[in-house]
């Protein structure tokens, strides 16, 4: 069978907004949002020249404040036919606000995204990937049309469930029975899920932050293994499949991080039936049925609470 592989770049236009959302209001330090600064600018910059030379276009999840903080920048990326979708506005942490907060800062990204590129944004991922019983269901009421934040599958796209089932948290406070109770049955929004990925995803690895666990200074080499190992393992297995690789500018902007994604490139490149495309693009294929993807199932009528 003909194999047929969607590949694509998330990439996180963080820039300042990621260093200065504190949570509670403490002071940001200057030299991480000179590394914010340096993403947006000269990373941004570099990886616009590496997708002109492959011919890639990418999805930019760009936050509300790096639009606004960084017109000219993210006008370049507009400009090349790229994708800009929502990321939240200061990088907000979805399961740390009210429900009125989520749709405030939602309706908010809409809005900008919309009148900075002329069309409302069809994308969406949560910032760090933290999302709330609340998410899928803001993100429709939003119109958007797929997700890129969650993980019930690794190389297929799926109807993202609406996860507002039941689940009881343990509390060891109270009697076990509180919490011995199965996950309430799932429900499937019109959502299409192209899978966020931890293990294709540059941050951790990658990114030193000071007084918190995190590498930072791991050989690119073994990075690219583990990258490539993903690969294979799926083009092994699966005649069709997607592998959406998600970056930061100020990261992946970086010398030795740009010689590892253009090595990875050219690899995925010798590879029949590769197509890059948007993350936007790979939710239509789906969508249309051109190409086949996952069906989530799970928890209990027994669960529901």
């Amino acid at each position: 069978m003909v194999k047929r592989i969607l590949c694509g770049y998330g990439i996180d236009v963080d820039a300042v907004s990621g260093w200065i959302n504190t949570q509670n209001g403490d002071k940001a330090d200057a030299t991480n949002i000179s590394r914010g600064i340096f993403g947006a600018t000269v990373g941004v910059d570099r990886l616009l020249g590496m997708w002109k030379k492959y011919n890639i276009k990418a999805t930019f999840f760009t936050p509300g404040h790096t639009i606004e903080s960084f017109p000219k920048q993210i006008a370049k990326i507009r400009d090349a036919g790229h994708e800009i979708a929502i990321h939240g506005y200061t990088h907000e942490v979805m399961t740390k606000l009210t429900t009125q907060q989520q749709k405030d800062v939602l309706t908010k990204c809409v809005d900008i995204i919309t009148a900075f590129t002329g069309k409302p944004p069809v994308g969406y991922t949560a910032p760090a990937w933290a999302t709330t019983r609340e998410t899928v269901r803001l993100l429709t009421e939003a119109g958007i049309k797929y997700d890129h934040s969650f993980m019930h599958h690794d190389c297929q796209m799926y109807w993202v469930p609406k996860m507002d089932q039941s689940w009881v948290e343990t509390d060891y406070s109270k009697d076990p029975s509180y919490w011995m109770k199965p996950m309430g049955e799932m429900t499937h929004s019109d959502i299409v899920e192209v899978p966020a990925n931890w293990h294709l995803d540059d941050w951790p690895p990658l990114s030193y932050v000071t007084g918190r666990p995190s590498h930072g200074f791991v050989d690119p080499d073994i990075v690219l293994k583990l990258w490539k190992s993903q690969f294979d393992f799926y083009y092994r297995e699966y005649d069709s499949f997607v592998f959406p690789i998600s970056i930061h500018p100020q990261v992946s902007g970086k010398a030795q991080v740009m010689l590892l994604h253009e090595k990875l490139i050219e690899y995925i490149n010798s590879h029949e039936g590769v197509e890059w495309m948007t993350l936007a693009d790979m939710a239509e294929e789906f969508r249309a049925g051109r190409i086949e993807g996952y069906h989530v199932e799970g928890g209990s009528e027994k669960g529901i609470l």
